[in-house]
């Protein structure tokens, strides 16, 4: 019998973390989060489906090979950085299920057999199957960061939930490059932190709203996500768990000197 899986929006850290020794140690929360994500699942899924803030197309873009390659999609880490191998396979016949039901929701949909996993996905995978056992497959984000697209896109994805597939919208809830290494970052992090986690314990309804208006609604919205790259996973993620309760499962302060991150569950 397979049981509904829990959609998750995870802040993903920063670059190649798991294999830089200082930033795992700053990342020590998050990584116990991932660890205990596979300890909370009802079984082991089937497939992850990840929405990752590293992957924009003009339409909702579904990776669809059946041993997708690396992406290296960082800059100016070590050189072993640029070796990893994450060999998890792909789902193709649950990427082409995906891409059916993103097309019968009349969204913009295609197949790409080329792409790769990104940071935002292998990197989260990695520490949470580290034997790379469990299948894998992406779904871009679509340009424009539409927030009621991507929440239809989640609506979409939804009966995946009971299929097996994990949903694992993988962005970061503060995410500005310029300030993230400033202690400029702290106030405007921490302020939004708090927003979104006041949002997400809301009622669905009102959380749903509150989520599509985020820009109006947040301190700081537009310094701390300038573009909303890594905010938008947790449109499909919410979108995709759309009347399920939200509990957080990790929450940081003070990371990269000033940032605070969180992570939420949905069902």
């Amino acid at each position: 019998m397979t049981h509904r899986m829990p959609a998750f929006y995870i802040s993903h850290g920063g670059g190649p973390w798991p294999w830089i020794p200082k930033w795992l140690e700053m990342f020590t929360n998050l990584r116990e989060s991932l660890v205990q994500m596979t300890r909370d699942i009802p079984n082991r899924p089937e497939a992850i489906l990840v929405i990752s803030g590293h992957w924009e197309d003009d339409s909702f873009s579904v990776m669809t090979s059946t041993n997708p390659p690396m992406l290296y999609d960082y800059h100016g880490f070590p050189p072993e950085t640029y070796e990893i191998a994450y060999p998890a396979p792909g789902a193709p016949e649950l990427a082409s299920r995906a891409a059916r039901l993103i097309a019968n929701a009349g969204l913009p949909v295609r197949s790409d057999d080329e792409r790769g996993f990104d940071h935002g996905c292998f990197v989260p995978a990695y520490v949470m199957y580290p034997d790379a056992s469990v299948p894998i497959f992406q779904v871009s984000l679509r340009r424009g960061y539409d927030p009621g697209e991507h929440m239809a896109l989640g609506r979409a994805l939804a009966p995946l939930r009971d299929e097996g597939v994990l949903i694992i919208g993988s962005g970061l809830s503060y995410h500005n490059m310029r300030d993230m290494f400033t202690p400029n970052a702290r106030v405007p992090s921490e302020a939004f932190d708090a927003w979104l986690g006041g949002v997400m314990a809301k009622l669905p309804a009102e959380r749903t709203a509150d989520l599509l208006n985020w820009e109006a609604n947040a301190p700081y919205a537009r310094i701390c996500h300038p573009t909303e790259d890594h905010l938008a996973p947790i449109w499909v993620a919410v979108g995709a768990a759309e009347n399920d309760n939200a509990t957080r499962t990790y929450h940081d302060k003070g990371l990269f000197g000033g940032v605070a991150a969180s992570s939420y569950r949905l069902g």
